[in-house]
């Protein structure tokens, strides 16, 4: 899958570009809103996540023109605007979803799968397994060896993050990027006690232990 970023600020675009590099998309970035609608008008992309506030040509411009030349390519906005009459805006301009900043990237992600499971009518899995730890998307429940375990939201995100890579390490970064939003100052300890908690959660009670430390990279789930 191939997304553009259109996005001036550039600690934002590293968080996203990156961001979604990791999760395995190819993607593209633009820095100002005339290149930006030139790539999009020239390469074709499964969506765009595009800035409203960029130089040369603002993001709503960027939409009308890709729409009146019949570019139907999925777009998320971004906008430091999060009034009702600013996401109408965007949205009557030809935008498909509106997320406002400050961001969790999880959220980002998660809206750019929604649009393009919708343009492409790809089914994305509802349950996802490893070993005897199960998690289900829809209904946010937790289980392992049939026990119910309790998860707060950063704990599910987090779960759902090592699932989805079964086998493959998960770097802190990842997790920050993941969990946090592109402001977070990523000098702390937090992912050291989210895995703490998260570990007292699904490991601590069954003999077999899934999550394992990878020193000095990261972490792994690996099913036994």
């Amino acid at each position: 899958m191939r997304v553009l970023v259109i996005e001036d600020d550039s600690k934002i675009a590293s968080f996203v570009v990156n961001g979604l590099k990791q999760h395995g998309f190819a993607v593209d970035h633009a820095a100002d809103g005339e290149r930006g609608l030139a790539l999009a008008g020239t390469v074709s992309y499964d969506t765009l996540v595009l800035d409203l506030m960029l130089p040369k040509l603002d993001g709503l411009a960027v939409l009308r023109e890709l729409r009146a030349e019949k570019i139907l390519t999925p777009v998320l906005i971004l906008s430091a605007k999060a009034g009702v009459d600013d996401r109408v805006k965007g949205l009557q301009a030809g935008g498909d979803d509106y997320l406002p900043k400050p961001f969790a990237f999880s959220e980002l992600l998660a809206r750019v799968q929604a649009l393009i499971r919708r343009a492409t009518h790809i089914a994305e899995p509802t349950r996802l397994a490893a070993a005897d730890l199960a998690l289900d998307l829809l209904t946010r429940e937790v289980s392992r060896q049939g026990q119910a375990i309790e998860l707060q939201a950063r704990e599910f995100a987090l779960l759902e993050l090592l699932l989805r890579h079964p086998g493959r390490v998960v770097t802190k970064t990842m997790i920050l990027e993941h969990l946090w939003d592109y402001s977070f100052d990523p000098q702390t300890n937090v992912v050291d006690v989210l895995v703490h908690r998260l570990r007292t959660k699904v490991d601590k009670d069954f003999p077999v232990k899934l999550i394992q430390t990878i020193r000095g990279v990261g972490y792994v789930l690996k099913p036994a």
